[in-house]
C-alpha cells in the first residue's frame, strides 16, 4: 500500500480513536461538577473512572482474540456502536448508579477501539514504518486530548448546555467513524473454523474484577488487614488460577500463555502494567486538583492540562520519526521511563500554592517521558511475535496496561479518598464526614475560611499520590532495561502471516 492508501484506510480508524480520546478527556474535566450535581462522594468519583477502566480492561483480551479470528473492520464498528449506547445512557443518567452502568458500556466499546486500532495498524504497516504513522496518530491523540478538556470546560461552564453534553457530543463523531470505516478500511478476513474460549474470558473478567473491587474498597469501607480483604484476594486469585488452567487447555485461548515465554513480550507486559498503575492512578485526579485545590474553572482546568499533552505529542512524534529513520528503539524506552519517573517526583512536590509555571514544567517532563515510552512498548512486542499472534500479543499488552491503570485508579483513588477524609476529620471533626467518605465539595457554597482549608487538603492529598507513583515508575525503568533490542521487521503483519503460513513446518 502507498502512503496515501494507508492514510485513507486509517482515516476512519483515526476518527474512532479521536472519539474515544475526546470522550475520556471531556469527562475527566467535567467530573468534579458531575459528582457535585449528582451528590456523589470521593469514592464515587473514583468509581466513575474505575468502572470504565474495569470494563475496558476485562474485555480487551476478548477483542484481541476475536481480531485474530473474525472481521477486524466489523469488530471496530461494533465497539464504536457500544460506545454510542454508553454515551446515550450517560447523557440522560439521573443518578450516579445509572452513570456507572453507562460507563460499563463505554468501557467495553473503548476497550475494543484501543486494542483493535493497534492490531489493524500492525496488519497494514511494517514495524520499521510504524514510526512515521505514529506521528499522524500522535496528532490525532494530541488534538483529541487538547480539545477534550477545553470543550468539556466550555460545556460545563455554559448554563444552557451543561455537563450532559460532554457525553452527547461524541455520538455524531462515532456514527461518522462507523460510516467512514465502511468506505475506507479493507482488510482480508480470516476464514477458518474457530472456537472462542468463553469460559476463560469469563474467568479472567471475574478474577480481575474481584481484585479491582477489593483495591477500590480496602482501606476505606473495611481495613486492608481484614477478613473482607482475605475473601476478595483469595477469591480473585482462585478465579485467575482457574483462568490459567482453562487457558492452558483451550484450543483457542483468549491469552495464549506461550507468548509469555517470549522475553520481550513478558518484559513489555510488566513495564506496561507498571506504567498504567503509576500514570492513570495519579494523573486522573489532576483535573480535580486544578478545580478544587487551585480553584480554577473547568475551562481553565482544561487549559492547564495542555503542557503534559504537548510534551507527549512532541516526544511521541519525534521518537517515532527517529525510530523509522534509524531502526533503533530501546534507547527511547529507557530514556522515556527515566524522564517519566522524574516527572512523578517533581509532581510529588505540588500543593495548593504551586504556581502555574512550575506546575506546567513538571507536566511537560511527565508528558515527554510517557510519549517516548507507551507506544514504543507496543512496537517492541509486535515486532517480536509471530504474525498469527499479533492480535493476542497487542491485546495482552493493552490488557495489562489497562489493568494497571484500573488498579492504579482504584488503589490510589482509595488512598486519596482516605487521605481527604482523614484530613477533613482532623480539621472539622469526624461528624464532617458523616462516618463515611467525604463528599466532593461544591466550592461555590463554602465560606472563605473553609474553602482555604479544603483547597489545602486536596493539594496535600494529590501530591501524596505522585509520591506513591514514583517508586512504581522506578520498577518500570528496571523492566525496560532488561528488554533485548531486535531489528525492526520491514514486512506488514499480513505479509508476515502469509510468509509464516507458507513456510514448511
Amino acid at each position: 500500500m502507498s502512503h496515501g492508501e494507508v492514510i485513507q484506510a486509517l482515516s476512519g480508524l483515526m476518527l474512532g480513536m479521536f472519539v474515544t480520546i475526546l470522550a475520556s478527556t471531556i469527562v475527566s474535566n467535567a467530573l468534579p461538577r458531575i459528582i457535585a450535581d449528582l451528590g456523589g462522594t470521593q469514592s464515587v468519583y473514583t468509581w466513575v473512572v474505575t468502572t470504565e477502566l474495569l470494563a475496558m480492561t476485562a474485555t480487551v483480551p476478548l477483542w484481541g482474540k476475536m481480531a485474530d479470528l473474525y472481521s477486524r473492520k466489523l469488530l471496530i464498528q461494533l465497539s464504536l456502536s457500544l460506545f454510542v449506547v454508553g454515551s446515550l445512557i450517560a447523557g440522560f443518567a439521573p443518578n450516579v448508579t445509572l452513570l456507572l452502568v453507562s460507563r460499563i458500556a463505554q468501557g467495553v466499546g473503548a476497550g475494543g477501539m484501543g486494542a483493535l486500532a493497534m492490531i489493524v495498524m500492525a496488519a497494514m504497516i511494517p514495524p520499521r514504518e510504524l514510526g512515521r504513522y505514529s506521528g499522524v496518530f500522535g496528532a490525532v491523540f494530541g488534538v483529541g486530548t487538547i480539545a477534550g478538556p477545553l470543550i468539556g470546560g466550555v460545556l460545563v461552564d455554559t448554563s444552557w448546555l451543561g455537563w450532559r453534553w460532554c457525553f452527547f457530543i461524541g455520538i455524531p463523531f462515532s456514527l461518522a467513524a462507523i460510516a467512514l470505516l465502511q468506505r475506507t478500511l479493507h482488510l482480508p478476513v480470516v476464514r477458518r473454523p474457530v472456537t472462542v474460549d468463553w469460559l476463560g474470558a469469563l474467568l479472567i473478567m471475574a478474577g480481575v474484577s474481584t481484585l479491582l473491587v477489593w483495591s477500590s474498597l480496602a482501606g476505606h469501607h473495611f481495613p486492608w488487614g481484614s477478613w473482607q480483604t482475605a475473601a476478595f484476594v483469595v477469591g480473585g486469585v482462585l478465579l485467575l488460577a482457574l483462568a490459567v488452567r482453562t487457558e492452558s487447555r483451550a484450543a483457542e485461548p483468549i491469552i495464549p500463555l506461550g507468548i509469555f515465554r517470549n522475553r520481550t513480550v513478558a518484559l513489555t507486559v510488566v513495564a506496561s502494567t507498571l506504567v498504567g498503575v503509576a500514570l492513570f492512578g495519579s494523573t486522573v485526579f489532576l483535573s480535580q486538583y486544578f478545580q478544587v485545590a487551585l480553584g480554577k474553572s473547568p475551562t481553565v482546568a482544561g487549559l492547564m492540562s495542555l503542557p503534559m499533552i504537548l510534551g507527549l505529542l512532541v516526544s511521541s512524534t519525534v521518537a517515532g520519526q527517529l525510530i523509522t529513520r534509524y531502526g533503533r528503539w530501546k534507547a527511547y524506552l529507557v530514556v522515556g521511563s527515566l524522564v517519566m519517573t522524574g516527572g512523578f517526583l517533581l509532581l510529588s512536590t505540588i500543593d495548593a500554592t504551586t504556581g502555574v509555571v512550575p506546575l506546567a514544567t513538571y507536566m511537560v517532563v511527565l508528558g515527554i517521558g510517557v510519549g517516548m515510552l507507551m507506544q514504543n512498548l507496543v512496537l517492541a512486542a509486535q515486532n517480536d511475535v509471530p504474525a498469527a499472534q499479533l492480535g493476542a500479543a497487542t491485546s495482552t499488552l493493552t490488557f495489562f496496561r489497562s489493568m494497571g491503570g484500573a488498579i492504579g485508579v482504584s488503589a490510589l483513588g482509595a488512598v486519596l479518598s482516605s487521605r481527604v477524609t482523614s484530613l477533613v476529620a482532623d480539621h472539622f471533626g469526624a461528624e464532617a464526614t458523616g462516618g463515611g467518605s467525604a463528599k466532593v465539595p461544591d466550592l461555590a457554597t463554602l465560606p472563605a475560611p473553609v474553602l482555604a482549608v479544603i483547597r489545602d487538603i486536596y493539594g496535600t492529598a494529590t501530591s501524596d499520590l505522585f509520591l506513591v507513583a514514583t517508586p512504581i515508575a522506578v520498577l518500570a525503568v528496571l523492566a525496560v532495561l532488561f528488554i533485548r533490542e531486535k531489528p525492526l521487521s520491514t514486512l506488514t503483519g499480513d505479509e508476515r502471516r502469509a510468509r509464516e503460513a507458507a513456510a514448511p513446518h
